[in-house]
């Protein structure tokens, strides 16, 4: 848990206690994910809130329960905080029966987030599947508000079909973006689809990135991060140049119920951000 920027906005005295948040947008992604725009009741905090990109926050709807997710929104714009939200258990079918104006809980940011200063003057190269796209997207515009920091960009991002693309909106404005190097797939398309077909790590192998000079950063569904990694080193990526999330597996938040654990790490008390080189004698039995 990074204790710099969490522990200011932790409620006072009490890690469990969340602070109260009001549902200000619902963006529809898929027909099981929705995007959730929100802001604190309390205006201070509201003001003073700061986060890194790859940290996380426990949700909550009162009565039901909380889940964690990422903050999908980027730290360089300080208007609201967004979140995704898959549609899976109790909690999760909770979240999306909320309506504009409705009140939940929120308590965080936890976890490390990604290492912005060692990426600044990098080649960087997103690769997501799915939802996973998330978590990269509050770092993709982070780097893109501050684009200056940092070199060329590639992102290879895909879905199990063009029904399950998510944040359409993003892949659009990134597609038109001339210091943006663009890959959209799907696995297989439907009779509108003109795009390009192809699982995503055949799809990133195929796009050829350079691996010099430039990290990787990795998030989607479990078997494709298997499938990715292997792709990147046969490009010429170490295990130090990749970097992935591992939110998805978090329970508590804080290390206390010992559900994340990979191997002797916990992933949200060391992480959720990691590079391969850091999971990489896990990932095998893990994923």
């Amino acid at each position: 848990m990074t204790t710099d920027v969490s522990q200011r906005f932790l409620a006072r005295d009490n890690v469990y206690l969340p602070h109260i948040a009001v549902i200000e947008k619902i963006i529809d992604e898929t027909p099981g994910v929705v995007t959730l725009h929100f802001n604190f009741k309390d205006e201070k905090l509201r003001e003073e809130f700061t986060f890194k990109p790859g940290q996380f926050g426990e949700y909550s709807v009162f009565g039901i329960g909380e889940a964690t997710f990422c903050i999908s929104s980027s730290p360089t714009r300080r208007d609201h905080l967004e979140f995704a939200v898959q549609r899976v258990g109790k909690v999760t079918n909770a979240l999306h029966r909320l309506d504009v104006g409705s009140e939940m809980g929120f308590r965080g940011p936890y976890g490390n987030g990604f290492p912005l200063d060692s990426f600044a003057g990098k080649n960087l190269v997103f690769v997501a599947g799915g939802i996973g796209l998330a978590p990269l997207r509050s770092l993709i515009w982070n780097v893109i508000d501050d684009r200056d920091k940092y070199e060329k960009i590639d992102i290879v991002y895909g879905a199990r079909s063009p029904a399950d693309l998510c944040f359409k909106y993003d892949l659009d404005a990134w597609g038109n973006d001339s210091s943006i190097n663009m890959v959209t797939t799907v696995d297989k398309g439907d009779a509108s689809w003109t795009g390009r077909e192809g699982f995503v790590p055949q799809v990133l192998e195929q796009a050829a990135p350079s691996a010099r000079n430039a990290v990787a950063i990795v998030c989607g569904p479990p078997i494709m991060i298997r499938f990715t990694f292997p792709v990147l080193e046969k490009l010429g990526f170490t295990p130090e140049q990749m970097f992935t999330t591992l939110e998805k597996r978090m329970k508590c938040g804080i290390g206390k119920c010992g559900r994340c654990n990979i191997g002797n790490l916990y992933v949200c008390r060391d992480g959720p951000v990691f590079s391969f080189a850091q999971i990489k004698g896990f990932i095998s039995s893990e994923y």
